[in-house]
């Protein structure tokens, strides 16, 4: 197949268009950054460069590259473009990524229309802010949940949902990838954690789904090449407690234990997104991945995968 690789230079690109290519397909990736286009072209994929925020780029880029199938990973969420995550005001961070979300969904869309382009798989999310003792999220139950704080719901939601709702109304697949790790998803967390800049907060019972970035790519792979519609949890098997993985990823880093913080104070310094987020987050269940995709993980437990990545670090 001729896949197009929409932000095929960012943290699951780097790891997606390799697996693409090992299995046979020709692959086109986009990148916004032209400084970027080695980057592609190392990985033996065909670079151009496109703004998915202007609709005549990604018409272009899409009818050049005729491809088959498209897949959208475009974001905005490195520190190069938005700097440092900011939870006290998402809408000004999360802005550029909202609107490749929203706008750049669409533009992906009216050009697999114009084209005669099949097939869309694109990027959404696992991680939502609500209690625990509701449950693990599945696929069936909409985003985001009834409880997130307003800015959270209003800012980043609004473009998660329309992800969903468009991409699986034209017969394509949305995939919530679980809190990614792996080379390039998690180096800024470890340093944080290394110099105790990465507290608990509170009884720190928010849970966490992760996924490791091979295991997010290797699902894309699979929701791909087997035209999947609808939406699919990407995680791991095991939802966790915040109390327990991030001592495991302090002790896998060879760092202290991490610090523990009152939610009073965090909520001063950080504000509610924080503290919603540490102390009431959801695990997602994976069962229609596994059992829909076939889909089959290099690291089922994050603890598999803390340590195996983090070795280097302890040592």
């Amino acid at each position: 197949m001729r896949v197009f690789v929409a932000g095929g230079s960012g943290t699951i690109g780097r790891r997606l268009v390799p697996q693409l290519l090992a299995r046979g397909h020709r692959v086109t990736a986009t990148t916004s950054t032209p400084a970027n286009l080695g980057v592609i072209e190392r990985m033996g994929a065909d670079g151009v460069v496109m703004d998915g925020l202007d609709a005549a780029s990604v018409g272009q880029a899409v009818a050049s590259a005729r491809p088959d199938a498209i897949v959208h990973e475009m974001t905005a969420l490195s520190i190069v473009h938005s700097g440092r995550p900011d939870f006290r005001h998402p809408e000004r961070w999360a802005t550029t990524t909202n609107r490749l979300r929203t706008e750049g969904t669409d533009h992906l869309l009216a050009a697999a229309e114009a084209t005669g382009v099949p097939h869309v798989v694109a990027q959404s999310v696992a991680t939502w802010f609500a209690h625990p003792e509701r449950g693990l999220i599945t696929e069936e139950e909409p985003l985001p949940a009834e409880d997130l704080v307003p800015k959270m719901r209003d800012i980043a939601a609004r473009g998660l949902r329309h992800v969903e709702d468009v991409v699986v109304r034209a017969g394509g697949a949305a995939l919530r990838y679980g809190a990614l790790y792996g080379p390039g998803a998690t180096d800024d967390e470890i340093k944080l954690v290394r110099k105790r800049f990465f507290p608990l907060i509170g009884d720190g019972s928010g849970i966490f789904s992760w996924v490791h970035l091979d295991d997010a790519a290797s699902a894309t792979v699979l929701a791909v090449e087997q035209r999947a519609t609808g939406v699919f949890n990407i995680v791991d098997d095991e939802p966790a407690l915040i109390s327990e993985w991030l001592p495991y990823l302090a002790e896998s880093a060879g760092a202290k234990r991490p610090a523990r913080l009152p939610v009073w104070l965090v909520r001063l310094l950080a504000g509610e997104i924080m503290v919603k987020m540490m102390t009431e987050g959801r695990g997602f269940s994976n069962a229609k991945a596994k059992r829909e995709l076939g889909w089959e993980l290099r690291y089922p437990s994050w603890r598999e995968g803390f340590k195996a990545e983090l070795a280097d670090f302890a040592a």
